[in-house]
């Protein structure tokens, strides 16, 4: 999927909602040493290989701050240690109470990037096209950053809200009634515009659901052993063309391939959001000067 992004009005709107949740009544330390007045350059390195993520955001959060970006590279950019991510000028005061606030955007979001480029290129190495995933166990109020960090990554954000398609899971299917019910019910309360995906474990209920007309089918927590007698029985029933097929549920960077190798149109993994390692990245005063 190609980047996106959210206006600046109201990103830097939510970015200042986290500086603040920082700041509290006040930057104690920088109040404290760091006299008003004095101007300051920086620049943010990167310590460690990265697929950079968070450079719009950061800059928003400066430009907020009264802080010149001098030069700064482009987010989704692959680079080695030591790349100066992004360099900025402006009252050292300012610099300072933004910091750790920029720097927790860019290393967070440039580690979902990272693990997410990283896969894609050992699905690439197969030649099979299979889309790489997130899913929505993001960080709350982290929503947008880590989607958008899969996307410059080069993976599908997959759902961004619950009002985006129709996906129905083991709790909805026992509250419905059953599988039949439950998908029944989406078709008939659903507009055109949404499409309609259902959670299941068994390959009969794959047939089941496919038959039934809806337009994905994902494989939860199913071993690679059963994905692949599910997609047999997809293909034997005359419905693999039919659907989209999504394998979810227990797939992990150590195991991910046996599923791509099977041949889903779809691996999705919560690791790439719930579980990611920030990229070490810091921010270093280069020029001191005083103004007036």
């Amino acid at each position: 999927m190609n980047d996106f992004k959210m206006p600046v009005a109201l990103l830097r709107e939510k970015l200042l909602c986290f500086l603040r949740e920082d700041v509290g009544m006040g930057d104690l330390t920088t109040a404290a040493v760091a006299p008003t007045g004095i101007h300051a350059r920086a620049q943010i390195v990167t310590k460690e290989p990265a697929v950079v993520a968070g450079v719009r955001e950061a800059q928003i959060l400066f430009k907020a701050m009264e802080i010149t970006i001098v030069k700064s590279i482009n987010d989704g950019a692959d680079v080695p240690p030591g790349t100066i991510v992004m360099e900025i000028e402006g009252p050292a005061d300012s610099i300072l109470t933004s910091e750790r606030t920029a720097l927790n955007i860019l290393t967070r979001m440039s580690g979902i990037a990272t693990a997410t480029r990283r896969l894609i290129e050992k699905i690439q190495k197969t030649g099979l096209r299979v889309s790489l995933a997130a899913t929505r166990k993001t960080a709350p109020g982290l929503q947008y950053f880590d989607k958008r960090a899969i996307a410059l990554g080069g993976g599908d954000p997959h759902r961004f809200h619950l009002d985006d398609c129709i996906l129905i899971k083991d709790n909805h299917i026992v509250i419905a009634g059953g599988l039949e019910e439950a998908v029944k019910r989406a078709l008939t309360n659903s507009s055109f515009t949404k499409k309609i995906e259902v959670e299941v474990r068994t390959p009969e209920e794959a047939v089941q659901a496919a038959r039934l007309g809806v337009d994905i089918v994902m494989l939860d927590n199913m071993t690679p052993e059963v994905v692949k007698t599910t997609l047999e029985a997809l293909a034997v029933h005359g419905l693999r063309d039919k659907i989209l097929v999504e394998v979810s549920g227990g797939v992990t960077e150590e195991n991910i391939m046996e599923y791509v190798r099977l041949g889903p149109d779809i691996v999705s993994l919560g690791d790439l959001t719930h579980s990611v390692q920030a990229v070490d990245m810091s921010l270093e005063i280069t020029e001191v000067k005083t103004t007036g």
